[in-house]
């Protein structure tokens, strides 16, 4: 018999409770919006822009659910391709308002140019979603949250700003940390999991700041020279 490695078993159980934690993330975005589109369908055949948003937020997010799904069979998954950013960006933008529900929240999307950036488009747009849907939770009851995106030099760069509630000062260097969480409910696996996906595509993930007044997230991904 085999020798059984038990860094290996962590390791493997590690990665399970990860591509669940995704999984329930996006499983969440089908099933708002199929009750959306169910309102919609009894209003007599009306037509509406939503819902055809809401049908393609549908696509993405199952195509998200693939990769994740994809993920338990492989440790190793590398579906890099050539994409344009701003088109990831709008993408993420749009699926990543599903969880706004009661709140009133001002979104702002600005991206001020753009370029072919190589990485795995499904990461990319999860890992976007997942940082806004905790912007959108630090916001109580009412807010703003800013998506705005650049490319510089060898970089497309895009930051995401929330002027809900603060990260405390003694805590922000652990937020990337498996396990941390300071939400009742939180795994603690997003941020580590996002930031583990960038950099295993070569981009890269920060905190830039949390004050009472703006709380800032900074993904930096190197375009795309050939």
């Amino acid at each position: 018999m085999p020798e059984i490695n038990i860094d290996d078993n962590v390791d493997l159980a590690q990665q399970i409770r990860f591509v669940s934690h995704e999984i329930r993330n996006h499983l969440s975005v089908c099933d708002m919006y199929s009750q959306i589109i169910k309102k919609h369908l009894e209003n007599d055949g009306y037509s509406n822009p939503s819902v055809s948003n809401a049908l393609d937020c549908i696509q993405k997010s199952f195509q998200i659910i693939g990769m994740n799904v994809n993920d338990l069979k492989s440790l190793n998954p590398d579906n890099k391709v050539v994409v344009d950013f701003k088109m990831c960006v709008l993408r993420a933008f749009e699926l990543s308002k599903a969880y706004v529900e009661d709140k009133d929240i001002e979104f702002e999307l600005f991206v001020k140019n753009t370029s072919s950036i190589f990485i795995d488009e499904n990461r990319f747009i999860s890992c976007v979603v997942n940082i806004i849907k905790n912007a959108i939770e630090a916001i109580e009851v009412r807010g703003k949250i800013s998506v705005l995106g650049e490319v510089k030099s060898d970089f497309a760069v895009l930051k995401i700003a929330n002027n809900g509630k603060q990260i405390p000062l003694e805590k922000q260097g652990k937020i990337f940390e498996c396990g941390y969480t300071s939400k009742q409910r939180g795994s603690g696996f997003g941020l580590n999991i996002c930031k583990k996906y960038l950099n295993s595509q070569g981009a890269d993930l920060e905190l830039v700041k949390s004050t009472k007044s703006e709380t800032v997230f900074k993904i930096a991904i190197p375009i795309n020279m050939d």
